[in-house]
């Protein structure tokens, strides 16, 4: 209706001019070369928009052959770009769905008309990737690597690469030229944290560790790596007041201060890290320089930091054994099964203390026979193991020599039976 509306006004406005037109008095005349024009005002002013009209027209016309090329490239482009287009997306697809060939046909299609930019080359080389073609990926990985606007996705590239082959120095160079092309990637930092925990670089790991990480472990592992006495004392202390809990970290603590002369210091230090957690290796680094009645005395004054853990009674048995203090030996082993210890270990020490106590005798024998029986139905003595995939390790170290983990080796119980993990080695 609006349109109906509209058009009978500029019907009637039309009626209107050319009824004005009309209407117009005067007469025009005009001469050129012996020709003589005469015609009313209206019709004058009529063949004068005629004639606009029509230059108008040519002009157009002319300007349109003159650009005529131009606009055949522009269309041309446009045709291009929308093809190139289209590839990318088809091979993106593919790319997403594993499909090899198809995503290196329409990469490179999309190469072909759009050019090298940083979305075709990295398409080229991520399908290159995917059809298992490293050399052909790196060399476009590393041509990107060369152009500063694609400089971090080829480091990229080349980096994963890298990883995949399990060439841990490529990847550790390759990552940190990647983060001076793009620095404070959150991803890139994640994976240089990795890579220096596969190579043993626990300082460069614990200043890469995010939120979460182990660090107690990780400090432990990097005093243990430092040659400077006094930088290694630094990150044992930090090591052990992150976790006073962790073993080793209190260990490393206390060796540091027993290099330095620190000797009270050092039992000081244990004797907290007992009081939290108590552990064999523990008691080991502290009775290490005694011997005799000392020894023994030692081992109560530690033990009195936890008193009624089965680890203080089972360490206190074992010292009076040595001590030949049977009586006093069989009382702290029951206490030690009263507090919960179960194990092989506290069965073959009782074999042990009742062949030191009846020797070889029959009654001696029937005792040490039935502690033997009692060792082999027992649960298995608690190890280092891994907690993220269970492996059992011979000592403590900072990331699992099977699964690679960092800070999950503890002492315990594994969940399940596993296969030992192989040794860790020792980064170059």
């Amino acid at each position: 209706m609006r349109r109906i509306f509209y058009a009978l006004i500029a019907g009637a406005v039309v009626v209107a001019v050319g009824w004005w037109l009309a209407a117009l008095p005067g007469h025009l005349s005009a001469s050129l070369a012996g020709y003589t024009l005469e015609t009313s005002a209206p019709v004058a002013i009529l063949a004068l928009v005629a004639v606009v009209l029509a230059v108008h027209g040519l002009l157009r016309l002319f300007g349109g052959v003159i650009h005529l090329p131009g606009r055949v490239s522009w269309w041309r482009a446009r045709r291009r770009r929308e093809g190139g287009d289209v590839a990318v997306g088809r091979a993106l697809v593919a790319l997403a769905a594993g499909e090899a060939g198809p995503s290196r046909r329409e990469a490179e299609r999309a190469r072909r008309l759009l050019g090298d930019t940083p979305q075709t080359l990295l398409l080229a080389a991520e399908a290159r990737r995917l059809a298992h073609q490293d050399a052909a990926a790196a060399e476009i990985y590393t041509a990107m690597s060369a152009r500063e606007d694609t400089a971090f996705l080829g480091l990229r590239g080349l980096f994963r690469q890298a990883i995949a082959r399990e060439d841990w120095e490529a990847a550790a160079r390759l990552a940190e030229r990647a983060d001076a092309a793009h620095p404070g990637g959150t991803w890139l930092r994640g994976e240089r944290y990795q890579v220096a925990v596969r190579l043993g670089r626990w300082r460069q790991a614990l200043a890469l560790a995010g939120p979460g990480a182990p660090v107690a472990d990780l400090t432990a592992a990097a005093a243990e790596a430092e040659a400077n006495p006094d930088a290694a004392l630094k990150l044992a202390k930090r090591a052990f007041k992150a976790n006073p809990d962790l073993a080793p970290a209190a260990l490393a603590y206390a060796r540091r201060l027993r290099a330095a002369g620190r000797e009270r210091k050092a039992q000081s230090v244990i004797a907290q890290a007992w009081r939290a957690a108590p552990h064999p290796e523990l008691a080991a680094f502290a009775l290490e320089p005694l011997s005799g009645l000392a020894r023994l005395h030692a081992a109560e004054r530690l033990t009195g930091q936890s008193p009624g853990h089965p680890e203080s009674a089972f360490l206190l048995a074992r010292e009076c054994l040595a001590l030949g203090q049977t009586a006093a030996a069989r009382r702290h082993l029951e206490a030690a099964r009263e507090a919960g210890m179960a194990e092989r270990r506290l069965w073959l020490l009782q074999a042990d203390l009742e062949a030191e106590e009846k020797g070889d005798t029959d009654a001696g024998r029937l005792a040490q026979r039935d502690a033997l029986r009692h060792a082999a139905e027992a649960g298995a003595d608690p190890v280092w193991h891994c907690e993220a995939c269970g492996a059992v390790v011979p000592k403590w170290v900072p990331a699992c020599p099977a699964c690679h983990a960092a800070g999950r080796i503890r002492w315990g119980g594994p969940a399940h039976p596993v296969l030992a993990a192989p040794e860790a080695e020792t980064p170059a």
